[in-house]
């Protein structure tokens, strides 16, 4: 049987959800989903304490960054969403660039406990961020997931989603300007 999910956009209300599900290290090396958000340096200098506070801040801001996803009252996944242009970093990357100059949606992070991985779960937190994204107006929705050269990617280095995921949520390759880098895209009626 399938498992049963609720999702629901971060809001300040759900912001304790977060840091469960993140724990201390903030995800991954005191990242905080604040890696596409921050110049290199700012980030790097306040990896950890200075990030989760730049992204508590964020939250409290009032538009939800992401959705995070529950089984049984506990948050289990992360995604993180939002127009192209929230995320300054992305929006410099000569590899990531903008595909066209149409009005888009971005899947930058996906976050998923460790004992719930390999279940789907990230294919659901995408079909979250799509039906999140649809209703708040959006019409194209892109990831950038990166893919192994050989054998499996470690868990680590997958924050941005596998292809796989991607595909089976609807999304389509559109270009690939590295090896690793397939971009992903989805249109939303």
């Amino acid at each position: 049987m399938k498992p049963r999910y609720e999702f629901h956009p971060l809001t300040p209300a759900r912001w304790g959800d977060l840091e469960a599900l993140f724990g201390e290290r903030g995800a991954c090396g005191g990242c905080w989903c604040m890696y596409w958000r921050l110049a290199r340096s700012r980030f790097d200098r306040q990896k950890g304490a200075g990030n989760r506070r730049a992204f508590k801040r964020l939250v409290g801001s009032g538009t939800p960054p992401g959705i995070l996803a529950y089984r049984d009252g506990r948050p289990i996944g992360w995604c993180a969403v939002g127009p192209r242009e929230s995320y300054p970093v992305l929006e410099r990357s000569r590899t990531l660039a903008r595909v066209d100059d149409r009005p888009v949606w971005s899947v930058t992070c996906l976050f998923v406990a460790r004992p719930e991985r390999r279940q789907g779960l990230s294919v659901e937190l995408l079909r979250a961020a799509l039906s999140y994204a649809r209703r708040r107006g959006a019409r194209l929705i892109e990831g950038y997931p990166v893919e192994a050269r050989t054998g499996r990617l470690p868990d680590a280095f997958a924050w941005t989603g596998l292809p796989a995921a991607f595909r089976r949520a609807g999304f389509v390759e559109v270009t690939r300007r590295a090896p690793t880098r397939p971009f992903m895209r989805r249109r939303l009626r």
